[in-house]
């Protein structure tokens, strides 16, 4: 297939030689209150992305293996390194490790398999992407992260999701940033629109919609996607906006969610009971559901509702 299917634009807005904290994305969605039952060990994720910066020391850790499916490095499979930096970037939000200093991710006990189906310039072949989600599938991994989108529906691509999700495996894609701030209006990507994946937008770190998430009747659930703190090239961090931000905030949580789900249930859960457990662990914000679908995740949402229980009972303002 000679059609481009392209990086979602994206932002970066710093970059930083050294950092020692937890994102604030991280915090938003209350993921390290949930580390002490869960950091995603033994759940591994599937990136399909630019590569990755796999010396970087908050990442090599995690890293089990991956593939070039692109022209870079003259297609030699073994070599995934990232040019770019959006690989690597959402690698970090997914599970970084925490080594005291740098970042963590949302699940950093989770393994990655990175999967380079994007080349430096952030185009990549509808080819390259079908043969990365194939290869995910044969790797039997947990979860496949996609910030990554085009205009076209190509009946090739819906076909290997709709395999990825028979053969259980959860696909998380990013909504895509050509919004424009109107709930009134659709604004379609794919593979974001097709009704099988989990569909992510974006959020700032105020909680409030970002002006550029795509706005559709297929958007699950929103994330923090604005200014978002994670690893980037040459051992750096970089803040970074765009819903490709968001989508491995889910993608982590997802992590969480199945070791935890399947250690309490004693057996594996099934693609759509797993995204039941997610779409539990969100709030609204009070934006319509084609912007927000379901609400803002929030891994903690009993201890939120009690909150908020506890604050109507004593007339407090009601806060998240």
């Amino acid at each position: 297939m000679e059609q481009k299917l392209h990086l979602i634009p994206f932002q970066v807005n710093e970059v930083f030689e050294v950092v020692e904290v937890v994102p604030e994305g991280i915090e938003l969605i209350a993921a390290p209150k949930v580390w002490e039952k869960s950091k995603g060990k033994g759940i591994t994720v599937a990136i399909l992305d630019t590569g990755c910066d796999v010396t970087h020391p908050d990442l090599s850790g995690r890293i089990i293996g991956g593939w070039n499916f692109t022209h870079d490095d003259d297609g030699q499979p073994d070599r995934y390194i990232d040019y770019n930096g959006h690989g690597t970037h959402v690698a970090g939000t997914i599970a970084a490790i925490n080594n005291y200093t740098g970042v963590v991710g949302v699940a950093p006990e989770a393994s990655l398999l990175i999967l380079k189906v994007l080349d430096k310039n952030g185009s990549g072949q509808y080819d390259w992407i079908i043969n990365g989600i194939n290869y995910a599938v044969e790797q039997r991994v947990d979860i496949i992260s996609m910030s990554l989108g085009g205009s076209i529906d190509v009946p090739e691509l819906h076909q290997a999701i709709q395999n990825a999700i028979t053969n259980q495996i959860l696909v998380v894609c990013a909504a895509g940033n050509e919004g424009d701030g109107q709930s009134s209006s659709n604004e379609l990507a794919y593979p974001a629109c097709y009704n099988e994946v989990i569909s992510v937008g974006s959020i700032n770190l105020q909680r409030r919609s970002s002006y550029f998430s795509n706005s559709n009747n297929e958007v699950d659930l929103v994330a923090p996607g604005e200014e978002i703190l994670s690893t980037y090239l040459n051992g750096t961090y970089a803040k970074l906006s765009g819903t490709s931000m968001a989508t491995p905030h889910i993608s982590g949580a997802l992590a969480l969610i199945k070791e935890n789900a399947n250690r309490n249930f004693e057996r594996n859960l099934t693609e759509a009971e797993l995204y039941a457990q997610l779409i539990k662990r969100t709030i609204p914000l009070g934006n319509s559901p084609k912007l927000e679908g379901n609400g803002m995740l929030y891994l903690t949402t009993e201890e939120y509702l009690s909150d908020v229980f506890n604050q109507k009972l004593s007339g407090q303002a009601l806060k998240i």
